[in-house]
């Protein structure tokens, strides 16, 4: 059996410094060309509860744009998403 690499991104915190985070999943919304992703910290302060973060992206070329989901719709699309397609990933195993 051969594993995948784990896709790692850097993302800045509030302060600037690079924060490293482990792409967990990548999907698209039907009826949306917005692709999102969904990343976890891999600092390993907070150990005792994970925390998943999610954000839209664009690439353009080898740049990765990220960008916050503020707006609420938006927010339970993704969430509904994420937690559906979690759910068939169980299944599976």
């Amino acid at each position: 059996m051969q594993f995948e690499e784990p896709e790692i991104i850097y993302i800045p915190d509030e302060d600037g410094n690079e924060e490293e985070f482990e792409v967990i999943m990548k999907f698209e919304v039907d009826g949306s060309d917005s692709k999102y992703m969904m990343v976890v910290p891999l600092s390993g302060e907070n150990e005792e509860e994970d925390e998943v973060y999610a954000f839209r992206y664009e690439e353009d070329g080898d740049d990765l744009k990220l960008y916050t989901i503020e707006d609420e719709e938006e927010w339970n699309i993704v969430e509904e998403t994420f937690n559906t397609l979690l759910g068939e990933m169980e299944e599976e195993n």
